[in-house]
């Protein structure tokens, strides 16, 4: 079964090879256009993912996307993004700008199935720990002591904090080799010390350790691994008319009957990385974009897509509704928790 999932796969990606190859991707990269920012227009033979793909090569670059227009309606993706740099001036490094080009242009388009491997990394030169578990003051200082204690290296973390729950990527190495750490017996033992640390004395919903061998891109690992803890799901505390009700990101699921189409509507404050937020979400959710807007001009940001899942249907109780809701904005507040 696991061979004839593996060669339906491989089968898969040689025709996306196939329809790009008679349709290569085309980027361009216009700096006249608009006066506040450079635009970025991706043409390209539309797959699953690709949104994501392209959204996370801006993001890693650290540009901010002011605006953006999203078309993959049919077999063709066409999206146009109004970027600026750091500092909200248009881009004139030639290497970012290369970058960008080389990424998304024609010679990026060969990589394996996005269905797969979006942001996908072999753990070569490290290796990754995953954990999740119930937050608490002093418990990443208890952590990296258990993996010092151990004779572990560790060469970078990524922590975030949502909802009383906590999600962690750690990357280690053999503190005497500085190699990547893949004897059986001793993962074991990491993973099972590293739990009992996550459990605490009151964890009710419970600690997970995870030895991963390759590695999603981490920032979206880490929002995959928060969906899967349910940190989503809210603590149940009376927050009414607080100060931090009132900085709650603005989320509805409608749905557009005569397109049939499911309509996310966001509003929020803005900030870095707040598409790649939300795109990484749908996505990871099985949900397709096919049409959307973005601004994000001003405080605040709007942004609203048309969505099907991708069986081809829409939102169709309000259970789902309720959850695509929660979803996105535990997937907006996680990053705010972080910076």
């Amino acid at each position: 079964m696991e061979m004839d999932w593996m060669a339906s796969l491989d089968m898969d990606d040689e025709y996306e090879k196939l329809v790009i190859r008679m349709n290569p991707p085309r980027v361009d990269i216009d700096n006249s256009a608009c006066e506040n920012a450079t635009i970025v227009q991706v043409d390209s033979a539309n797959k699953h993912g690709i949104l994501l793909e392209v959204v996370q090569v801006l993001t890693d670059l650290n540009l901010l996307i002011k605006k953006a227009y999203i078309s993959s309606d049919g077999g063709w993706f066409m999206d146009v993004f109004h970027v600026t740099d750091q500092y909200g001036k248009k881009l004139t490094d030639e290497g970012v700008i290369g970058c960008i080009q080389k990424s998304l242009g024609t010679n990026a388009c060969f990589l394996p199935s996005l269905r797969r491997s979006v942001g996908l990394k072999p753990a070569s030169e490290h290796t990754a720990i995953e954990l999740t578990g119930t937050d608490r003051p002093g418990l990443l200082s208890e952590i990296f002591a258990v993996l010092v204690d151990l004779k572990c290296n560790v060469v970078g973390a990524e922590v975030w904090t949502h909802n009383m729950r906590v999600a962690s990527v750690v990357y280690v190495t053999d503190e005497a080799t500085c190699a990547p750490i893949d004897d059986p017996e001793r993962l074991s033992r990491i993973r099972e010390l590293l739990c009992n640390v996550l459990r605490g004395n009151n964890d009710i919903r419970g600690a997970k350790t995870v030895v991963s061998m390759g590695v999603t891109h981490t920032e979206r690992r880490l929002h995959q691994m928060m969906f899967a803890d349910r940190d989503y799901e809210r603590v149940h505390r009376d927050r009414s008319g607080s100060a931090e009700d009132k900085f709650r990101p603005l989320v509805t699921v409608q749905n557009c009957i005569e397109k049939d189409y499911s309509v996310v509507s966001i509003l929020c404050k803005d900030r870095p990385k707040l598409l790649f937020d939300t795109v990484c979400t749908l996505t990871d959710m099985d949900y397709v974009v096919f049409h959307g807007t973005i601004s994000a001009t001003g405080p605040e940001a709007y942004q609203e897509y048309y969505i099907r899942h991708t069986d081809g249907f829409p939102v169709n109780s309000e259970a789902e509704r309720q959850r695509v809701i929660q979803c996105l904005e535990a997937a907006i507040e996680r990053r705010v928790s972080d910076l």
